[in-house]
Formats: C-alpha cells, structure tokens, sequence
C-alpha cells in the first residue's frame, strides 16, 4: 500500500480499494444503493460549512471524499465501460482548464462576471449536444435549490419571471429576513395541511412546461 505520508490522496485509493477486496459489505453494494450515503455525507458536510469546527470541516471532507473513492472503485470494475479515480481526476483537470482560459489561455477576465462568460462559453462547447436550457438540470435537487436554478434557466430562456410577492423588497431586506420569511410561508402550508415541498416542485413543473415552450417556439 502506498506511503500515506508520502501521497496521502493515493493511499486513500488503496486503502478504498482494499475494502472493496475484502469488506462483505463493500463488495455487494453498488452506484445506486451508495446515494442515500452520498446525499448524508454531502448535509454532514454542509452543517460542517456552516457551523462546524475547522476538524469537523476537514473530517467532513474526507468522508465525502471517500464516497468519490467509492464510485470510482466501483466503477473501475465495470466490465463494460470501465474508469478508475485516475480517470475521474484526469476529466476533472482538463475541464477546470477549458473553463478557466484567463488562468490557463491567453484570455482576460478582470471581474467574476467577465470570468462567468468564460465559464459559461467553455460549458456550453462541451454540452453543445444539449437542446434545453433545463438539460442538465437535476430534478432531484431539493426544491428550493430547483426553484433558484431553475430560475435563471427561465431568465435565460427569457420566459417571465413570477412576480416578486406584494412588498417583498421593503420587508426582506437580508437573507435572515427571506428565511424568517419562508418559515412562515412553510408554517402556513402545516397550518392548512398542504405539503410545501410538493406544491414548489408542481409549480416548478409549470415554469419547466413554460420553458420548453419557449424554447420550441424560438427554434421554429
């Protein structure tokens, strides 16, 4: 096994190869029944981001960390198509560099917006094959995070924004505001016996439905 001292990122590969060879457990399970533990690594390492010591930060990070180790163990031994962590870091490398042409090219990028129009011309020559805007885009983020992407998915599609609540702007004037805000639209949701989650993620299939309208009709 590798010197952990020496490469501590291969000796974590062979420490999770090792357990994929002789851990019972390890050597049944597969991408799909790994997500669950994915999705919980991934909140533990959001509350560490958030309110967590510098150690739980750093622990966290190594457990999401070996859920990456997991999947490019498992898929290492795909007979099929398979790919190592070497792959995987290989892939990872040459498109933080297409992405980064002011870092890696001869481009300028002087603010983090002219930076986003690199990111995003260098995003959008690698998915040239998508037709929607929507490609891409995860139904199963929570619908929170759905609504906000899917937001500026419709702005660039140039489908109308819904309107802003009545006297939104005065009342929410910071983040704490919008989250007391959305607690108590969430309370009044309990309060009628409707369920939140479900009514943004119908409502977010309406502005979808829009979307791709939108869209076909543009391309016709």
């Amino acid at each position: 096994m590798t010197d952990a001292a020496a490469d501590p990122l291969r000796a974590a590969a062979d420490t999770m190869r090792a357990v994929r060879d002789r851990c019972v457990w390890s050597q049944r399970i597969d991408h799909r029944a790994l997500v669950p533990y994915l999705v919980e690594e991934a909140a533990e390492l959001i509350d560490a981001v958030e309110g967590g010591s510098r150690a739980e930060l750093r622990e966290e990070l190594g457990d999401l960390l070996w859920q990456v180790l997991f999947h490019a163990e498992i898929a290492s031994r795909d007979e099929a198509e398979p790919f190592g962590i070497d792959d995987v870091a290989r892939g990872l490398t040459e498109k933080m560099v297409r992405r980064h042409p002011h870092v890696f090219g001869d481009a300028v990028a002087r603010t983090p917006e002219e930076v986003l129009v690199h990111w995003n011309a260098a995003k959008a020559a690698e998915k040239s094959a998508r037709t929607s805007v929507l490609d891409g885009v995860s139904p199963h983020m929570p619908a929170l995070a759905l609504a906000q992407k899917m937001l500026g998915k419709a702005a660039q599609a140039r489908v109308p924004a819904p309107p802003v609540a009545d006297g939104a702007e005065p009342v929410l004037a910071d983040e704490s505001a919008l989250g007391d805000a959305l607690l108590a639209l969430v309370a009044t949701a309990r309060a009628q016996g409707w369920d939140a989650e479900r009514a943004l993620r119908e409502r977010l299939r309406i502005l979808e439905a829009e979307i791709r309208e939108t869209e076909a009709s543009s391309a016709t």
